[in-house]
């Protein structure tokens, strides 16, 4: 498969991660009488992962994030050559679903992007007022963890097929814990995409929102391997 197919595949799968999980919290929840809530935004943010698993995981990997890519070029699990080609990918793929996001939520009168747009923040800009340390710390810390799921959900020694469920449900649990700190990132890529259109403190607090779970990312990528060790087929491999 091409690196261009791959960017492809990666630029629709990261807006429909965007669109579909801040899709969800900027007009389903709170919408009146049936609003989906903190509950039905986690879930949204996991399946739009858990579908383009399956729609993409086998043309690019379905990474839709760059730390995950930068996580896993740490683990060696993926080329460095294409990690800039994916990055771009993964950006421009969340500032179009933000576009995109925005020209459907103007149609409702009343609609305001000071109601912050599903951007992430710390401090005053946190859903429930968290320090810049507790924000900081959270999304390190869940990233880590979400890179955890993958590496160990993807090695060749877990059962095949359903790495999918678990990336999704894991998305799901961390986003449970997340959303009230910082409305979780974990993703450099799902942050920038609402902070262009909000501008202002949003741009100026989306630097926590790349090296925090980049930084989270690599230490995953960096331990996985010295914890689960290298699969017996590929040490065969290396012993030949």
């Amino acid at each position: 498969m091409s690196l261009s197919k791959k960017a492809v595949a990666e630029f629709i799968g990261t807006f429909w991660l965007v669109f579909g999980g801040c899709g969800s919290a900027v007009i389903a929840a709170a919408f009146p009488n049936v609003g989906i809530g903190l509950l039905g935004v986690a879930l949204a943010f996991g399946l739009t992962v858990l579908t383009m698993a399956y729609a993409i995981g086998h043309i690019s990997g379905c990474h839709l994030n760059p730390a995950v890519t930068v996580g896993l070029v740490v683990g060696k699990r993926f080329p460095a050559s294409d990690m800039l080609a994916y990055i771009v990918a993964q950006v421009a793929g969340g500032i179009t679903a933000g576009a995109v996001l925005l020209i459907i939520a103007s149609g409702k009168a009343g609609f305001d992007l000071s109601g912050g747009f599903a951007a992430n923040g710390y401090a005053e800009h946190s859903p429930g007022g968290y320090s810049l340390a507790a924000c900081l710390l959270a999304e390190l810390v869940l990233t880590f963890m979400f890179l955890m799921i993958i590496l160990g959900a993807t090695d060749k020694r877990a059962p095949q097929g359903f790495a999918p469920i678990a990336i999704g449900l894991g998305l799901t649990l961390i986003h449970l814990i997340g959303i009230p700190v910082t409305n979780l990132s974990v993703n450099p890529a799902r942050s920038t995409g609402p902070a262009v259109f909000v501008g202002g403190w949003a741009v100026q607090q989306l630097w926590l929102f790349w090296v925090a779970p980049i930084i989270g990312a690599a230490i995953a990528g960096f331990i996985y391997p010295l914890m689960a060790g290298e699969p017996e087929a590929a040490k065969a491999t290396a012993a030949r």
